[in-house]
């Protein structure tokens, strides 16, 4: 027969219903902790905030990409044959205060000496340029988070601006060696020294002295650096210029 105390016994439902809560919270706590386990490590491998915006390391690493992707195709298209001559926001044509002796020498008939100099120095401008590309390595390398966190709140040519400040010198002495050799090969020079020997036998006109080396370099990187721009406008205003998954992620926000 039951006992005084036989209904203080848990029964069979009651040890079965504390087995199924204590196995469902355990359940749930597990879930969680992987849950949150996950969570962490999409943060740390897409770098981003619990907004969604990028962290602070994706900016940098996104602002060197674009920088990377910006430069290596601005050298592609200048670095090329006609890639200054065929295009005529930075084909390199003579100097302003030579175009009235160049109108002259043209009336005069030596419009196809002149084409040929003109040329000349295109053509060096396009020899030099993928001397461009280990320097701007170099310079997106070292670059800091303070440095592209400000180009990334910048104007629609800040990394350019960047780019100017920190590799123009650079650019020089690894240019001017190549352009020099490229117009020793076709005698840009003695074109020159040619143009203007003939200049002197038109009446009225004057002869002007040039360094052909040092304005060909700096026409090269006038060039350059507007055909960065030209990238860098891309990446910020045209989503189908951000080619990669980080570069999506940072400037889509």
């Amino acid at each position: 027969m039951p006992g005084k105390n036989d209904d203080m016994r848990p029964t069979t439902a009651m040890i079965i219903g504390l087995t199924l809560c204590v196995a469902t919270l355990s359940s749930l706590a597990e879930a969680q902790t992987s849950l949150d386990k996950m969570f962490k490590s999409l943060q740390d491998v897409t770098g981003k905030t619990e907004g969604g915006s990028p962290g602070s390391a994706n900016v940098t690493e996104g602002l060197k990409e674009a920088l990377r992707v910006g430069t290596e195709k601005a050298v592609s298209r200048t670095g090329k044959t006609d890639g200054f001559f065929s295009n005529p926001l930075i084909k390199i044509v003579m100097p302003e205060q030579f175009q009235s002796v160049e109108k002259g020498l043209r009336l005069a008939g030596y419009g196809s000496t002149v084409d040929e100099f003109v040329l000349s120095m295109n053509r060096a401008a396009e020899a030099a340029a993928p001397q461009a590309k280990q320097i701007f390595v170099k310079a997106i390398t070292s670059m800091s988070f303070a440095d592209a966190n400000q180009i990334l709140q910048g104007g629609d040519t800040a990394a350019t601006d960047f780019f100017k400040d920190k590799t123009s010198q650079d650019l020089y002495s690894a240019f001017r060696p190549v352009v020099d050799s490229n117009l020793d090969k076709v005698g840009t020079v003695q074109k020159y020294n040619n143009l203007v020997g003939q200049a002197k036998k038109v009446p009225f006109m004057k002869s002007q002295n040039l360094d052909v080396g040092d304005y060909v370099t700096n026409k090269a990187l006038d060039g350059l650096f507007r055909v960065v721009a030209e990238e860098e406008k891309s990446i910020r205003t045209n989503p189908a210029a951000r080619v990669t998954p980080l570069l999506k992620q940072v400037f889509g926000n």
